[in-house]
């Protein structure tokens, strides 16, 4: 069983360092909360004016690289790759990629060790990836191909209107993912 786990939003926190990176910077500005956000696109939860201020939090060197786990994740995907399964890391770079790519690895060497760098894919294109499982907090992924994973959504406010899959946190992973392996044995 092929489990793949995507790494912003899944298991590292970029929403809440996203939060306190924009208080410290604009303290007179109230930031979009993250109960309150309805696209998975960040810059669209901000006003056109806002969005350049926005955009520079989260590319600006060791932004990624500093991000906190989300809390719960590291000690699961650890537990999932010691039940046996092949757990990969699938990730989607920023289009501004020029600190993104590097510090993607940074975060997996820094939380997971070197080893889980070898288990890192990035991609711009997921359905291009192999795989039984993959857990994303993004509502819908399109791409080239037609994917062979199943999609469980890692749940945040940004996803709820996708009510069609299942969806988890680390706080209930064992029950989704159980079932779904209890699923695939059938």
């Amino acid at each position: 069983m092929l489990i793949l786990l995507d790494q912003d939003g899944v298991l590292a926190d970029f929403e809440h360092a996203f939060l306190d990176a924009w208080r410290r910077r604009h303290p007179d500005i109230p930031p979009v909360e993250y109960e309150d956000r309805k696209s998975f696109h960040i810059l669209e939860d901000y006003t056109p004016a806002l969005r350049d201020r926005a955009e520079a939090i989260y590319t600006e060197p060791g932004f990624i690289r500093n991000l906190p786990p989300v809390p719960g994740a590291i000690e699961a995907a650890r537990e999932l790759l010691d039940l046996g399964l092949d757990v990969r890391i699938c990730s989607s770079p920023l289009r501004q990629y020029e600190n993104n790519v590097a510090e993607k690895y940074h975060w997996v060497e820094r939380h997971l060790g070197r080893d889980w760098t070898e288990r890192l894919i990035l991609t711009r294109d997921k359905t291009l990836v192999q795989g039984d499982i993959l857990v994303d907090d993004r509502p819908s992924i399109d791409g080239a191909a037609r994917p062979n994973w199943r999609h469980i959504i890692y749940d945040a406010p940004y996803n709820r209107q996708e009510t069609g899959r299942p969806r988890m946190t680390w706080a209930n992973w064992r029950n989704v993912l159980g079932g779904e392996l209890y699923r695939s044995d059938r």
